[in-house]
This record gives structure tokens, sequence and C-alpha cells, in this order.
């Protein structure tokens, strides 16, 4: 009876070890999809403010388009491991990242055959969601300039037509600055069958 319950015991043990190990690699995995959206997020806002000047190039970045998916699958590492794991795989899906990690920790060090170095494996997807759109000024065409200027060519007018979540954001062309890169774009984990 007592031989019983030890083995019950050693079973539980090595079930609850198991259930740690994926646990903890399914966190990372999770951690490093929503680390590399988050730098391709913030990759979209800094090339958005390279051509903030120029309206006319503003759109690829409010779809989402326009960052390099080899730096943010950097960082997706750099979270894998801060959680115990190394990235299998990092790669774009559409307008997101989809991330395999496997756990660098075991089952354990307990005599299981084929358990002993049996490591987790867990994938996240996290998604980038633009929460704004831009509709930029209609070219005009002035075949003959007026004699009043509506406006001081030195003076530029302010940029109008980006909605972010209905929001109107009036961007100053003295001192050009666009919201923060949570205001232009969501974040967030889905599943594999989204």
């Amino acid at each position: 009876m007592i031989a019983g319950l030890l083995l019950l015991g050693f079973v539980y043990f090595v079930v609850g070890k198991a259930a740690v190990v994926r646990n903890g690699a399914q966190t990372a995995a999770d951690a490093a999809a929503l680390a590399a959206a988050q730098d391709a997020r913030q990759q979209l806002r800094e090339g958005w403010l390279g051509v903030i000047d120029d309206p006319a190039q503003w759109q690829q970045f409010v779809r989402g388009d326009g960052y390099e998916s080899e730096l943010a699958c950097q960082k997706a590492m750099v979270f894998a491991a801060r959680n115990g794991a190394t990235v299998e795989g990092c790669s774009p899906t559409g307008l997101g990242f989809k991330v395999t990690v496997r756990s660098t920790d075991t089952v354990g060090d307990v005599v299981v055959p084929d358990r002993k170095s049996q490591q987790a494996v867990a994938s996240a997807v996290a998604v980038i969601e633009p929460r704004c759109s831009f509709d930029g000024p209609e070219p005009t065409e002035d075949p003959e300039p007026t004699s009043t200027p509506s406006a001081d060519p030195e003076d530029p007018l302010p940029i109008v037509g980006l909605v972010c979540d209905g929001s109107p954001q009036v961007i100053d062309p003295e001192d050009p600055d666009l919201p923060d890169a949570g205001v232009l774009f969501r974040v967030r984990l889905t599943g594999d069958d989204e």
C-alpha cells in the first residue's frame, strides 16, 4: 500500500512538473509574439514620423505596412529568453506575428523513460490592428495662381483628416508629432484559427 501511494505521488509530481513546463512555454510564446508585434508597431510610428510632412505617403503606415519583421523577431527572441524559452520560428502573418518557442526547462531530473529531457513547445499569434484612418487632402488643380493667396506660404496649414478611434487628430506642421503608438495601433493575442 505504501508503495502504491509513493507511485501515485510520483505520478502526480511528474504530471504537475509537465504542466508547469507547458504553461511556462505558452507564457514565453505569448510574450514573444506580443513583443514582436509591439516592436513592429513602434517601427510603424517611427516610419510615419519620418514622412509626417508628406501626407501623400501616410496611407502605407495607416494600413500597417512598412516595418522590418527581422527586427521585430529579434525582440521576440529577447522576450522568449527572459521567459525561459528559445524561439524556433517567428514569421509575419498579415498584420502580426506567429512565434513558436521551445522551453529551456525540462520535465525534470526524475527517472522517467523518454521524459527526462522532454521540453514543451508552444505557439502564439499576435496581431497589429490599425486604429486610424486618413482622408488626405484632395489634390487641387489651379493652373493660374490667384492674386490673393488664401494663406501665407510661410505658414503651412495644419494637416487634418487623421481619425483614430473616432477622434480627429490635427497635426501642426510647425511642430509635427503623432499620437503614441498605442493610439495608432492596437496589439493583441489571437488564436491560430482567427
